[in-house]
């Protein structure tokens, strides 16, 4: 389971210089922070169904770090944003275009008037996300796999079954670099199908 626009820092007249000794912020306070995008783009619509490797990790750690940001900033509970969203595909898709909306609602060049739509668009989606975490049984301690239905003709869906997961942030690591490498998997086979004399598929 994200866009960016970096933002010119205003000049300040008699501005004190920086205190070149003061201590980098807490793990902690950095996870309640959000400092600005770290992919340095426009704000554009992420297709997670067509990234290529490299892009997928650095959307991953966007969409992360500003899912954490409103986390703390809203105190949003489990029920509507659980910690292990990043396991389901459809807490991914909402919660990256929730991310998109955002980026586009205060970016420099939008009108004043673009954060309150997206506060107001933020509530409804609220609603949407409690009806994708009830469906999907994720809990704040622990995970399953959203329950598939199988349609006539398709093999029947497996048994899904809750695991405890203790610490969230390397689940996080793990799950996204299982993601990135199957990507970078599928890349590499596609290339290796390719005519080596005129780069076509054969």
């Amino acid at each position: 389971m994200a866009d960016n626009n970096t933002q010119p820092e205003l000049s300040e007249p008699d501005r004190a210089e920086p205190d070149l000794a003061e201590p980098e912020p807490s793990e902690d306070e950095q996870s309640e922070s959000f400092d600005g995008p770290l992919i340095p783009e426009p704000p554009h619509p992420i297709n997670w169904n067509l990234l290529t490797a490299d892009d997928a990790e650095a959307e991953w750690l966007e969409l992360n770090k500003w899912v954490n940001w409103l986390h703390h900033t809203y105190g949003l509970g489990a029920s509507v944003l659980p910690p292990f969203w990043h396991r389901h595909s459809e807490l991914v898709w909402e919660l990256s275009a929730l991310h998109l909306h955002w980026l586009c609602a205060y970016d420099p060049e939008e009108n004043g008037s673009a954060p309150l739509g997206w506060h107001r668009d933020f509530a409804e989606a609220r609603g949407r996300l409690r009806d994708w975490v009830a469906a999907s049984g994720t809990r704040l301690d622990r995970d399953r796999p959203t329950r598939q239905t199988a349609w006539p003709g398709e093999d029947p869906a497996g048994p899904v079954e809750d695991i405890i997961i203790s610490n969230r942030d390397q689940d996080f690591v793990e799950w996204m670099h299982a993601d990135v490498s199957a990507r970078r998997q599928a890349e590499d086979e596609f290339y290796a199908g390719l005519d080596p004399t005129t780069g076509e598929l054969p």
